[in-house]
């Protein structure tokens, strides 16, 4: 059995450990494979190929005649040719839930960013401002306090539940819009439509895949409807955004704040108008990179490659 990595290092980049997977065949690991052709050549001969965002388009598909598995280090698998792999008999396995509770930290840390607006005042005393004081306290802007403002969730699923319970811990509203709020009878959040959350909310996140539904869901209707003065978080998917349109409202003052994981391109154009847009507060798609969401990412890829092997294949998204 040939294993291979294709692009070990988003998800590795060194602090972890592949060794796991050595009981299972032989393994090669690459750090990057940038090319369609560099993907052929090194996954040739390979029963299972691991990839992260590497792009498995038709053609490497049909020039690789020896892979059964493809699996992914991402829940995500639109980088695959779903249908190209089924045709050739290929089994995609993706690992669902790994990260749900990071995102949803991640969620809250851009959150408290916009309401504690500890950058602002700690960038002020390294400036010399408070040792330069006549009084013990000052602010350049006040904090918000969370009690008491609303929350707005998009989409209702593992991570937009985890989102509001801890908006709840903070004593937020929470209004929630989902495509099935009957699946959720006992939930102690409002169910609601945009038009009727968008007004409401202080705060508003996004936490549904990327559909064609979805994409540029956040445009410039969307944000005409929204409070002044609040605070967008996405940490879902980039094209979701029309980001043209939230960098106006950013620069016009209509947001008071966005907060952001994820771009339409990753790595981003250097002209993409949120790096430049007031208020933009932009991490390079991090919220799934910590030390225990990767370890528990490459658990359940052990166990997806385990199953496969033992004939009982899990996580399988293009049967």
């Amino acid at each position: 059995m040939k294993i291979v990595i294709l692009d070990s290092v988003s998800a590795n980049p060194g602090d972890l450990s592949w060794d796991f997977l050595k009981k299972y065949g032989d393994l090669v690991v690459y750090d990057r494979s940038l090319s369609e052709d560099l993907v052929i050549e090194r996954a040739r001969g390979a029963d299972i190929a691991i990839i992260n965002k590497t792009v498995i388009t038709r053609r490497v598909v049909e020039n690789l005649p020896d892979l059964k598995l493809i699996a992914l280090l991402a829940t995500g698998y639109n980088v695959v040719d779903c249908e190209a792999c089924r045709e050739h008999g290929v089994l995609v396995a993706n690992v669902p839930s790994y990260s749900g509770f990071a995102v949803a930290q991640q969620t809250m840390a851009f959150v408290l960013y916009f309401a504690n607006k500890i950058a602002m005042h700690t960038e002020s005393v390294h400036r010399g401002e408070w040792v330069a004081s006549a009084d013990f306290s000052y602010f350049v802007e006040p904090p918000v306090e969370l009690s008491g403002k609303t929350m707005g969730i998009i989409g209702y699923g593992n991570i937009g539940r985890r989102v509001a319970n801890m908006a709840k811990a903070f004593e937020m509203r929470v209004l929630v819009n989902t495509a099935h709020p009957e699946k959720y009878p006992d939930a102690d959040v409002t169910f609601c439509t945009l038009d009727e959350m968008l007004p409401a909310c202080d705060f508003v996140s996004l936490h549904v895949p990327q559909t064609p539904e979805t994409t540029k869901l956040v445009n410039a209707d969307f944000l005409s409807k929204m409070k002044d003065g609040a605070v967008l978080v996405n940490n879902a998917r980039g094209g979701e955004i029309d980001e043209d349109a939230v960098a106006a409202a950013l620069n016009a003052g209509k947001l008071a704040g966005f907060g952001a994981d994820v771009l339409s391109t990753e790595p981003p154009r250097a002209d993409n108008p949120i790096l430049t847009a007031k208020n933009a507060v932009v991490t390079p798609h991090i919220a799934w990179a910590a030390t225990e969401t990767r370890g528990r990412l490459m658990g359940i890829l052990e166990q997806n490659i385990a199953g496969f092997l033992a004939g009982k294949p899990q996580n399988i998204v293009n049967k």
